[in-house]
């Protein structure tokens, strides 16, 4: 059996509709860890689907905790013999909200439906149908060559979509059974729908509150205008200290000294595109002497989320007592996490802004990791997707949004390579989340090409 044959099979067991009706049972799954009523279908997720579908292969299961987490994990192994390449793969069955309402008419999360080449349902692009993808490759060219020729160990969590709590911890207390050469996993958007993507990190992410309490209670507008502070105005004028008008960081502890070269020449060939149903890119907006591949991908942002004072619902003639913002730093390698809020501190003190107050909120930082563009194993990837798709893929040192890949590199000091089997426009978190079934079957085809070329004998296993 060859290479060729194990994608032709791949092929076809997606063109039978095997493959859409395995996700089509993933998807009916309401697995939204957000919502404390879900529980026993998380749980049921690993039971039902990735337990069987694991031990099918060969794999032997185990069903981990952590007093951390509030579900299960599952790791999955199959130890082929000693020397061989061994890979980590990753994923999550967990999903956000269905919002059940809000989907087009016809659609429902828990659905797997098809319209315009288009497959529709939560989980399809984030994460059930990328993991989906990168099990049944595995299984294709078990079936195809009758053996993996590597090493094989698999991560499925169940909390990602709420900080993954408990993952840090249970990798790091099982970080000598999760030892790999590198780990390969799925998510997140390619950079384009028609290119595939490789990345091998993300960015970190730090939501924090800014707050400005300056009295009991409201009053009124006309008998106290001018004589009292107004937190809204003050709020606004502290915020528009940190950024300038085009979105240019102000504090310099928040951004990287400099773009590293290899991080530059790998973006020097990605072109940020969101598609007919994304947003125009602003050229004037974000860090100057960047191009847009490299202010979202190679450096840091600051974004307000959210920003209330008085009552936006019945707004009345008071000057409101409060004023609150939940804001968002998105940063990169090169920069010190734990300076963040100091720094944002002293930059406030010393801009007459004393009495702002900064709260860290209950979410889990994630933080900013990436490796080695020009590392052998990467370099090999990229070949071997070229190699499947006759294209040539994207590069990105690092995925805009973040993902908890520091627990790969910082706790098991593993090398990261993401393939994601998504793209932009694929209303991941919202309603009508979808994806067009030519990127799943592509997807398919350059997995099992990966996994065929892992147990081929000609990769880096063994390079430092």
């Amino acid at each position: 059996m060859t290479r060729a044959q194990a994608i032709a099979n791949a092929e076809r067991h997606f063109d039978s509709g095997a493959f859409r009706d395995t996700l089509a049972r993933r998807v009916a799954l309401p697995t939204e860890s957000q919502n404390p009523e879900r529980a026993p279908a998380l749980v049921d997720y690993l039971d039902s689907e990735m337990r069987p579908a694991f031990e099918a292969m060969g794999f032997a299961c185990e069903t981990l905790t952590h007093p951390k987490a509030r579900a299960p994990f599952l790791l999955a192994e199959r130890i082929e013999g000693a020397g061989l390449p061994t890979v980590l793969g990753y994923g999550h069955g967990d999903v956000i909200r269905g919002l059940e309402a809000e989907w087009k008419e016809g659609l429902s999360p828990w659905t797997l439906s098809e319209r315009d080449g288009r497959w529709y349902g939560r989980g399809v692009a984030d994460n059930k149908g990328q993991h989906s993808i990168n099990m049944q490759a595995l299984a294709t060219v078990l079936h195809t060559r009758g053996r993996l020729g590597f090493n094989a160990k698999y991560l499925i969590e169940m909390g990602e979509e709420t900080g993954s709590p408990g993952l840090r911890e249970l990798c790091d207390a099982h970080k000598a059974r999760l030892q790999a050469d590198l780990l390969i996993a799925s998510d997140g958007p390619r950079l384009r729908a028609e290119r595939p993507t490789v990345f091998l990190g993300s960015r970190g992410s730090m939501n924090f509150d800014l707050t400005i309490e300056a009295r009991a209670g409201g009053h009124h507008s006309g008998n106290w205008g001018g004589l009292i502070s107004n937190p809204g105005i003050q709020l606004a004028h502290a915020i528009a200290s940190i950024v300038s008008p085009t979105g240019q960081i102000r504090i310099p502890e928040w951004v990287p000294t400099e773009l590293p070269d290899a991080v530059r020449r790998a973006l020097a060939d990605c072109e940020v595109d969101g598609g007919a149903d994304g947003p125009t890119i602003e050229p004037g907006w974000g860090e100057p002497g960047l191009s847009p591949a490299e202010r979202v991908f190679g450096w840091c942002s600051f974004e307000v989320l959210a920003y209330k004072t008085g009552n936006p619902e019945t707004p009345v003639n008071a000057i409101p007592p409060r004023a609150w913002a939940r804001c968002q730093l998105r940063f990169v390698v090169g920069t010190d996490a734990n300076e963040f809020l100091p720094a944002l501190r002293r930059h406030l003190d010393r801009q007459g802004f004393p009495f702002v107050k900064i709260a860290a909120t209950r979410e889990e930082m994630f933080q900013a990791t990436r490796i080695d563009p020009e590392d052998p194993w990467v370099q090999w990837a990229v070949a071997s997707i070229a190699q499947t798709s006759g294209k040539k893929p994207a590069l990105l040192p690092n995925l805009g949004g973040s993902l908890p890949n520091d627990i790969f590199t910082d706790v098991l000091g593993l090398r990261t390579v993401w393939v994601p089997h998504s793209y932009p426009g694929c209303s991941q978190h919202a309603p009508n989340e979808h994806l067009p079934a030519a990127v799943l079957r592509e997807a398919l085809s350059i997995m099992t090409g990966l996994y065929w070329d892992l147990g081929s004998g000609s990769t880096p296993h063994g390079s430092s």
